[in-house]
Protein backbone atom coordinates (compact mmCIF):
# COMPACT_ATOMS: atom_id res chain seq x y z
CA UNK A 1 0.00 0.00 0.00
CA UNK A 2 2.47 2.14 0.83
CA UNK A 3 4.58 1.48 -2.24
CA UNK A 4 1.74 2.21 -4.17
CA UNK A 5 0.98 5.41 -2.56
CA UNK A 6 5.24 6.79 -3.30
CA UNK A 7 4.86 5.61 -6.84
CA UNK A 8 1.71 7.58 -7.13
CA UNK A 9 3.39 10.62 -5.73
CA UNK A 10 6.61 10.29 -7.25
CA UNK A 11 4.70 11.63 -10.72
CA UNK A 12 4.95 15.39 -10.43
CA UNK A 13 1.50 16.27 -11.84
CA UNK A 14 -0.11 14.19 -9.24
CA UNK A 15 0.77 16.67 -6.62
CA UNK A 16 -1.77 19.21 -8.19
CA UNK A 17 -4.48 16.69 -7.43
CA UNK A 18 -4.91 18.56 -3.37
CA UNK A 19 -4.97 21.95 -5.52
CA UNK A 20 -8.05 20.86 -8.15
CA UNK A 21 -9.73 19.72 -5.34
CA UNK A 22 -9.12 22.80 -3.35
CA UNK A 23 -10.34 25.10 -6.75
CA UNK A 24 -13.25 22.64 -7.23
CA UNK A 25 -14.82 22.40 -3.82
CA UNK A 26 -13.93 26.61 -2.75
CA UNK A 27 -13.89 28.56 -5.67
CA UNK A 28 -15.81 26.73 -8.75
CA UNK A 29 -18.80 25.15 -6.64
CA UNK A 30 -19.27 28.37 -5.02
CA UNK A 31 -19.54 30.06 -8.17
CA UNK A 32 -22.36 28.00 -9.54
CA UNK A 33 -24.26 28.40 -6.54
CA UNK A 34 -24.15 31.77 -6.68
CA UNK A 35 -25.25 31.56 -10.50
CA UNK A 36 -27.66 28.93 -9.51
CA UNK A 37 -29.57 31.38 -6.61
CA UNK A 38 -29.20 34.55 -8.61
CA UNK A 39 -30.83 33.03 -11.80
CA UNK A 40 -33.72 31.17 -10.01
CA UNK A 41 -36.83 32.24 -8.09
CA UNK A 42 -37.63 31.77 -4.65
CA UNK A 43 -39.88 29.08 -6.47
CA UNK A 44 -36.99 27.65 -8.20
CA UNK A 45 -37.44 28.47 -11.75
CA UNK A 46 -35.02 30.46 -13.76
CA UNK A 47 -35.62 34.22 -13.53
CA UNK A 48 -34.22 37.55 -13.80
CA UNK A 49 -36.43 38.86 -10.96
CA UNK A 50 -33.72 39.25 -8.47
CA UNK A 51 -31.72 41.41 -11.15
CA UNK A 52 -34.86 43.68 -12.26
CA UNK A 53 -35.44 44.11 -8.48
CA UNK A 54 -31.65 45.34 -7.93
CA UNK A 55 -32.14 47.73 -10.71
CA UNK A 56 -35.59 49.20 -9.86
CA UNK A 57 -34.23 49.49 -6.32
CA UNK A 58 -32.94 52.94 -5.88
CA UNK A 59 -31.28 52.59 -2.49
CA UNK A 60 -29.44 49.77 -4.01
CA UNK A 61 -27.61 51.42 -6.87
CA UNK A 62 -27.17 54.33 -4.94
CA UNK A 63 -25.08 52.24 -2.45
CA UNK A 64 -23.70 50.80 -4.44
CA UNK A 65 -22.41 54.14 -6.11
CA UNK A 66 -21.79 55.11 -2.90
CA UNK A 67 -19.45 52.32 -2.20
CA UNK A 68 -17.48 52.68 -5.80
CA UNK A 69 -16.82 56.31 -4.54
CA UNK A 70 -15.68 55.09 -0.72
CA UNK A 71 -13.49 52.41 -2.94
CA UNK A 72 -11.75 54.98 -4.84
CA UNK A 73 -11.17 57.43 -2.43
CA UNK A 74 -9.48 54.83 -0.29
CA UNK A 75 -7.34 53.69 -2.83
CA UNK A 76 -6.46 57.24 -3.94
CA UNK A 77 -5.26 57.71 -0.51
CA UNK A 78 -3.65 54.97 0.50
CA UNK A 79 -1.65 55.72 -3.09
CA UNK A 80 -0.71 59.23 -1.66
CA UNK A 81 0.67 58.07 1.82
CA UNK A 82 1.60 54.80 0.91
CA UNK A 83 3.91 55.25 -2.66
CA UNK A 84 6.67 58.33 -0.93
CA UNK A 85 6.50 55.63 1.86
CA UNK A 86 7.70 52.67 -0.24
CA UNK A 87 9.77 54.64 -2.67
CA UNK A 88 11.52 55.99 1.04
CA UNK A 89 11.68 52.54 2.49
CA UNK A 90 13.94 51.11 -1.40
CA UNK A 91 16.14 53.68 -0.70
CA UNK A 92 17.19 53.11 2.87
CA UNK A 93 19.95 50.51 3.63
CA UNK A 94 18.53 47.34 3.36
CA UNK A 95 18.78 46.17 7.60
CA UNK A 96 16.94 49.28 8.09
CA UNK A 97 14.37 48.94 5.36
CA UNK A 98 13.28 45.23 6.42
CA UNK A 99 12.77 46.63 9.55
CA UNK A 100 10.79 49.21 8.98
CA UNK A 101 8.79 47.36 6.41
CA UNK A 102 8.29 44.42 9.36
CA UNK A 103 6.71 46.98 11.26
CA UNK A 104 4.11 48.11 7.91
CA UNK A 105 3.41 44.31 7.66
CA UNK A 106 2.81 43.27 11.39
CA UNK A 107 -0.95 45.27 11.66
CA UNK A 108 -1.65 42.52 8.87
CA UNK A 109 -1.15 40.08 11.23
CA UNK A 110 -3.91 40.85 13.40
CA UNK A 111 -7.32 40.44 12.97
CA UNK A 112 -9.23 42.84 10.76
CA UNK A 113 -12.11 43.10 13.25
CA UNK A 114 -9.62 43.70 16.58
CA UNK A 115 -8.36 46.46 14.35
CA UNK A 116 -11.29 48.19 13.58
CA UNK A 117 -12.42 47.58 17.37
CA UNK A 118 -9.05 49.39 18.49
CA UNK A 119 -9.83 52.11 15.96
CA UNK A 120 -13.20 52.74 17.58
CA UNK A 121 -11.48 52.73 20.82
CA UNK A 122 -9.45 55.49 19.75
CA UNK A 123 -11.89 57.56 18.27
CA UNK A 124 -13.64 57.07 21.49
CA UNK A 125 -9.99 57.77 23.73
CA UNK A 126 -9.85 60.83 21.06
CA UNK A 127 -13.57 61.96 21.51
CA UNK A 128 -14.11 62.00 17.93
CA UNK A 129 -17.40 61.43 16.52
CA UNK A 130 -17.61 58.17 14.29
CA UNK A 131 -18.87 58.40 10.99
CA UNK A 132 -17.78 59.06 7.11
CA UNK A 133 -14.46 60.69 8.46
CA UNK A 134 -13.77 57.41 10.96
CA UNK A 135 -14.92 55.32 8.16
CA UNK A 136 -12.39 56.56 5.95
CA UNK A 137 -9.36 56.20 8.87
CA UNK A 138 -10.37 53.25 9.51
CA UNK A 139 -10.31 52.00 5.61
CA UNK A 140 -6.85 53.40 5.17
CA UNK A 141 -5.48 52.14 8.16
CA UNK A 142 -6.53 48.83 7.72
CA UNK A 143 -5.71 48.59 3.99
CA UNK A 144 -2.67 50.40 3.76
CA UNK A 145 -0.02 48.04 4.05
CA UNK A 146 -1.59 46.83 0.48
CA UNK A 147 -0.16 49.33 -0.97
CA UNK A 148 2.93 50.02 0.52
CA UNK A 149 4.22 46.40 0.12
CA UNK A 150 3.97 45.57 -3.73
CA UNK A 151 5.33 49.30 -4.47
CA UNK A 152 8.14 48.59 -2.09
CA UNK A 153 9.09 45.43 -3.78
CA UNK A 154 9.09 46.57 -7.26
CA UNK A 155 10.78 49.63 -6.47
CA UNK A 156 13.53 47.40 -4.53
CA UNK A 157 14.25 45.54 -7.53
CA UNK A 158 14.65 48.05 -9.47
CA UNK A 159 18.12 48.15 -11.10
CA UNK A 160 19.88 51.09 -9.71
CA UNK A 161 21.95 51.13 -13.27
CA UNK A 162 18.73 52.49 -15.26
CA UNK A 163 18.60 55.48 -12.43
CA UNK A 164 22.29 56.36 -12.82
CA UNK A 165 22.18 56.10 -16.64
CA UNK A 166 19.22 58.76 -16.69
CA UNK A 167 21.63 60.88 -14.33
CA UNK A 168 24.50 61.10 -16.42
CA UNK A 169 22.08 61.40 -20.02
CA UNK A 170 21.54 64.88 -17.76
CA UNK A 171 18.51 64.61 -16.15
CA UNK A 172 17.73 66.37 -13.31
CA UNK A 173 16.00 64.30 -9.83
CA UNK A 174 12.26 65.50 -11.29
CA UNK A 175 12.97 63.93 -14.57
CA UNK A 176 14.50 61.17 -13.13
CA UNK A 177 11.74 60.14 -11.08
CA UNK A 178 8.82 60.85 -13.45
CA UNK A 179 10.58 59.42 -16.26
CA UNK A 180 12.61 56.46 -15.15
CA UNK A 181 11.05 55.29 -11.54
CA UNK A 182 7.75 56.33 -11.45
CA UNK A 183 7.11 53.98 -15.00
CA UNK A 184 9.23 51.36 -13.34
CA UNK A 185 7.04 51.27 -10.33
CA UNK A 186 3.67 50.69 -12.41
CA UNK A 187 3.22 47.25 -11.77
CA UNK A 188 3.52 47.58 -8.32
CA UNK A 189 0.88 50.31 -7.99
CA UNK A 190 -1.56 48.57 -10.31
CA UNK A 191 -1.11 45.63 -7.45
CA UNK A 192 -1.38 47.79 -4.54
CA UNK A 193 -4.66 49.24 -6.55
CA UNK A 194 -6.15 45.76 -7.04
CA UNK A 195 -5.51 44.80 -3.74
CA UNK A 196 -7.27 47.78 -1.97
CA UNK A 197 -9.79 48.59 -4.06
CA UNK A 198 -11.50 44.91 -4.10
CA UNK A 199 -12.00 44.40 -0.80
CA UNK A 200 -13.03 48.06 0.27
CA UNK A 201 -15.92 47.24 -2.23
CA UNK A 202 -16.99 44.50 -0.30
CA UNK A 203 -16.42 45.06 3.05
CA UNK A 204 -18.84 45.12 5.87
CA UNK A 205 -17.63 44.60 8.87
CA UNK A 206 -15.33 48.10 8.79
CA UNK A 207 -18.29 50.20 8.17
CA UNK A 208 -20.82 48.87 10.39
CA UNK A 209 -18.48 49.67 13.42
CA UNK A 210 -17.04 53.06 12.77
CA UNK A 211 -20.14 54.74 11.55
CA UNK A 212 -22.43 52.77 14.05
CA UNK A 213 -24.18 50.87 11.08
CA UNK A 214 -25.31 54.67 10.03
CA UNK A 215 -23.53 54.15 6.71
CA UNK A 216 -24.28 51.07 4.45
CA UNK A 217 -21.70 49.95 1.74
CA UNK A 218 -22.58 47.49 -0.74
CA UNK A 219 -21.15 44.81 1.18
CA UNK A 220 -23.37 45.67 3.92
CA UNK A 221 -26.45 45.32 1.81
CA UNK A 222 -25.31 41.68 0.71
CA UNK A 223 -24.98 40.40 3.85
CA UNK A 224 -27.77 41.22 5.41
CA UNK A 225 -29.72 40.29 2.65
CA UNK A 226 -28.15 36.69 2.71
CA UNK A 227 -28.14 36.61 6.58
CA UNK A 228 -31.73 36.83 6.52
CA UNK A 229 -32.20 34.13 4.26
CA UNK A 230 -32.68 35.86 0.92
CA UNK A 231 -30.39 33.84 -0.81
CA UNK A 232 -31.77 34.66 -4.14
CA UNK A 233 -31.45 38.49 -4.60
CA UNK A 234 -28.33 38.16 -1.97
CA UNK A 235 -26.46 36.18 -4.86
CA UNK A 236 -27.43 38.47 -7.74
CA UNK A 237 -25.53 41.16 -5.46
CA UNK A 238 -22.81 38.99 -5.38
CA UNK A 239 -23.01 38.79 -8.67
CA UNK A 240 -23.11 42.24 -9.63
CA UNK A 241 -19.88 42.47 -7.30
CA UNK A 242 -18.03 39.85 -9.02
CA UNK A 243 -18.81 41.50 -12.64
CA UNK A 244 -17.55 45.17 -11.18
CA UNK A 245 -14.38 43.52 -9.77
CA UNK A 246 -14.04 41.08 -13.17
CA UNK A 247 -14.41 44.98 -15.13
CA UNK A 248 -11.41 46.49 -12.65
CA UNK A 249 -9.51 43.39 -12.87
CA UNK A 250 -9.66 43.07 -17.04
CA UNK A 251 -8.91 47.08 -16.84
CA UNK A 252 -5.44 46.90 -14.90
CA UNK A 253 -4.23 43.95 -16.86
CA UNK A 254 -5.01 45.95 -19.89
CA UNK A 255 -3.12 48.99 -18.33
CA UNK A 256 -0.24 46.77 -17.09
CA UNK A 257 0.01 45.05 -20.85
CA UNK A 258 -0.40 48.68 -22.03
CA UNK A 259 2.72 49.77 -19.74
CA UNK A 260 4.72 46.53 -20.88
CA UNK A 261 4.49 47.03 -24.35
CA UNK A 262 5.28 50.97 -24.31
CA UNK A 263 8.42 49.54 -21.82
CA UNK A 264 9.60 47.36 -24.65
CA UNK A 265 9.40 49.46 -27.69
CA UNK A 266 11.44 51.80 -25.05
Amino acid sequence: MLTKVLSFFSLRRNWSIPYVLFLLFFVLVPLALIFYYAFTSEEGGFSLINFRKFMMHPEALKILIYSIGVAMITTILCLIIGYPAAYILSRMEARRASLLVMLFILPMWINFLIRTLATVALFGFLRLPLGEGALLFGMVYNFLPFMIYPIYNVLQKTDPNLIEAAQDLGANPRQVFFRTVLPLSVPGINSGIMMVFMPVISTFAISELLTINNIKLFGTTLQENIYNGMWNYGAALSLVMLILISIVSLMNNQGSAKQAEEGGLF
